[in-house]
């Protein structure tokens, strides 16, 4: 059994950092050895939520995610703004629209080897969007890699072509692309395929629960607490 918690990462610097070696790990099974989003500023952010998938024991962190909310603070970027604005500076003015209503950006997503291949990288999309719902966030941001746009998408997510070539950018190397979705309504999720859909509005009412989850290896079993303290 897996369990997934969540905490706000300025109440937990350690487990902050657990997330950050597992996700820097993968980044370099990648190639990727230079990201804004593996920056370590985010551990004293008192916007920044942290979904951890650890081994049942609490020893090994094999897989996450974050949200970052949008502050008013002057100069205080979501990860998105910070990438895109390299090469497209209208991304400020984008995430500007959506400032003042609550809205924000899931990011940081990552697995482990160890869960490579189970399904884990759709639970936390669904995750994901469940806890911006209980952060009662009215809208959110995902700056993804091209395999993880269709999945995306089925979580309610759609491309902003605003900005950038119809929504696509060079990052985080000159090899790599990365599209821009944005879901404009999370309390509806007008977009979501119905499955999808589903769970996350059942993980947004039930944040604390034991399920069998399938994926393409077979089921596996995840002990969910997307619920937070504050201390």
């Amino acid at each position: 059994m897996y369990r997934i918690r969540v905490f706000r990462a300025i109440d937990d610097i350690e487990s902050c950092k657990k997330f950050a070696e597992g996700h820097l790990n993968v980044l370099k099974d990648y190639g990727v050895s230079k990201v804004t989003t593996a920056k370590l500023d985010w551990f004293f952010n008192p916007n920044v939520y942290v979904v951890l998938i650890e081994s049942e024991d609490g020893e090994r962190a094999v897989g996450g995610e974050r949200i970052h909310i949008a502050s008013n603070t002057e100069g205080d970027r979501l990860p998105c703004e910070e990438a895109v604005s390299i090469v497209d500076e209208r991304v400020y003015d984008l995430v500007d629209k959506y400032r003042g209503n609550r809205t924000g950006e899931l990011c940081g997503l990552w697995n482990s080897k160890e869960i490579a291949g189970k399904g884990f990288s759709f639970l936390l999309t669904k995750m994901g969007v469940a806890l911006a719902i209980l952060l009662k966030m009215n809208s959110l941001f995902v700056l993804c890699a091209p395999y993880t746009v269709e999945m995306c998408e089925k979580a309610g997510f759609v491309v902003e072509e605003s900005i950038g070539d119809k929504g696509k950018f060079v990052y985080p190397k000159l090899d790599l692309i990365a599209t821009i979705l944005i879901i404009k309504d999370l309390y509806n999720l007008p977009t979501a395929d119905s499955d999808f859909k589903k769970r996350i509005l059942d993980l947004a009412s039930n944040p604390v629960q034991v399920s069998v989850e399938t994926g393409p290896k077979g089921d596996f079993d995840v002990d969910f607490n997307l619920l937070w303290e504050t201390k």
